[in-house]
């Protein structure tokens, strides 16, 4: 994993609601306050586990668990986001 592969990763670790909206803003995502909330909290509880969104696998495992703990939509919007990240 290379350096930008980290920052990325850890960022999407400590995300706050705020620039969960922010970033869906910016790549025209659509997504609730709420939403953003339960999607942040999900994240922040694996702060001290391994998150690699570059991981195909990885990522779908994370996903599905966020879309259990939000929606299948919200899942596949946050997708959308990591899919930008990580062009």
């Amino acid at each position: 994993m290379n350096i930008y592969q980290k920052i990325v990763n850890q960022k999407i670790k400590t995300l706050t609601v705020e620039e969960l909206l922010t970033y869906s803003k910016k790549y025209d995502i659509s997504l609730t306050r709420p939403q953003a909330q339960k999607a942040v909290k999900y994240l922040k509880s694996k702060a001290n586990t391994k998150i690699d969104i570059f991981n195909d696998e990885e990522r779908k495992k994370i996903l599905k668990e966020i879309a259990v703990v939000t929606s299948p939509e919200v899942a596949r919007q946050l997708n959308s986001l990591f899919n930008e990240f990580t062009k």
